[in-house]
């Protein structure tokens, strides 16, 4: 995980579920939900988006990969997609890591088996003020798990083990 180049310390959280059906959402230090939104499909929306949560932020952008079900066409737009996605986050000066969807998962207590209502549920439970959808439960939690991963990086490097 990476830390903001500004303060050191991320104050802002961005998780990143890529993919048509995916989202972004922006959490503070604290947790708490500062905005969350549907994948958007132009680049320049995309952009704008990430540039307007971009200082002290850092994010974690699930990493996923073409499976074999699809055909090459939808192999080629879902690469496209994860690539637009990494260059949004580097043009808008946001630090970010990847991670696999078993990983998140197993950090955060919320194994899907494929079963996208269980993640929906965890978000709903976890931030129960907000109309959670399929859509943006999985970068929730992924902006969650960034804010917890960075957590530990610090507690870490604070008793002096990187």
């Amino acid at each position: 995980m990476v830390s903001s180049k500004n303060t050191g310390v991320a104050q802002v959280y961005i998780g990143v579920d890529p993919g048509v059906g995916g989202g972004l959402a922006a959490l503070d230090g604290d947790g708490c939900l500062i905005d969350a939104i549907r994948m958007p499909e132009r680049t320049l929306a995309l952009l704008a988006w990430l540039q307007r949560h971009a200082k002290g932020a850092t994010a974690l952008l699930e990493f996923v990969r073409s499976s074999p079900q699809m055909g090459r066409a939808s192999c080629f737009t879902f690469g496209r997609g994860y690539g637009r996605l990494e260059t949004a986050l580097d043009a808008a000066g946001i630090p970010f890591g990847e991670i696999v969807p078993a990983k998140w998962q197993g950090i955060m207590g919320c194994r899907t088996g494929g079963d996208k209502n269980v993640t929906k549920a965890f978000a709903a439970a976890r931030w129960p003020g907000y109309k959670v959808t399929h859509a943006i439960a999985d970068a929730l939690i992924l902006a969650e798990c960034c804010r917890l991963l960075e957590a530990r990086q610090r507690a870490a490097t604070v008793r002096g083990f990187k």
